[in-house]
């Protein structure tokens, strides 16, 4: 096995490294509340997990072998199930660390706007790029998600996982954008826009949005139920 073998497994664990060694400090007090937390990863987790092997073998992406540890399970590598551990866990942890030092909702005046204008755009791109599977379904999927959010659970923590998820961008930009350039990734233009932020097709960011707000949906219904 090369030394590259290790590229996707190496990310996984950089991302994983400091949220985790943070969990235990008691101003954030993170592992107190993973209670709360494992439930939303795992659901979320199974719903993506599905998607992502119904995309691959339908060849909407594609793994590069050179850059996996050729551990394959229902034909995705062990680092993409816990990609989707991982990465929202290091994502919830970043939104508490905000919700922590910004007590303030600063954006609570805003939320319904900005939530009415995504779902809108979302759904349009959604709808006149129903051929690119990639495009569609994410956009699809999350603007009715945030539609349930706007009009069903009228959620009161939206603006604060807005700010959270413009700090979460840093670090998804620089692991994205090495599992991107090298690739790890390797995507079928053909389902997406062809519109790259650096080397990462825009969806991502939006099927990341996705993956976290799934995730801080069940986290704040637990913490609530259990308060």
């Amino acid at each position: 096995m090369e030394l590259s073998n290790f590229t996707y497994a190496s990310l996984i664990l950089f991302t994983l490294s400091y949220p985790l060694f943070k969990s235990f400090e008691d101003k954030i007090s993170y592992a107190s509340k993973w209670k709360y937390l494992f439930p939303g990863i795992i659901s979320s987790a199974v719903f993506f997990i599905v998607w992502d092997i119904l995309f691959t073998r339908m060849g909407v992406w594609e793994f590069n072998p050179d850059y996996i540890l050729g551990l394959n399970f229902l034909h995705l590598p062990l680092e993409e199930w816990l990609f989707f551990i991982v990465v929202p866990f290091a994502c919830v942890f970043i939104y508490e660390v905000m919700n922590y030092f910004v007590k303030q909702d600063v954006l609570k005046n805003y939320t319904k706007s900005i939530t009415l204008v995504l779902l809108v755009v979302l759904f349009t791109l959604a709808i006149l790029n129903y051929q690119k599977l990639y495009t569609f379904y994410t956009f699809l999927f999350l603007a009715s998600f945030l539609g349930i959010h706007l009009f069903i659970l009228k959620s009161n923590y939206l603006g604060r996982f807005y700010i959270a998820w413009l700090v979460c961008i840093i670090p998804f930009f620089i692991v994205n954008g090495i599992l991107t350039a090298m690739p790890v990734v390797i995507y079928n233009d053909n389902h997406n826009l062809g519109i790259r932020l650096y080397t990462i097709p825009i969806e991502d960011t939006f099927y990341g949005m996705l993956n976290i707000l799934q995730v801080i949906t069940i986290y704040e219904w637990l913490k609530k139920k259990n308060s």
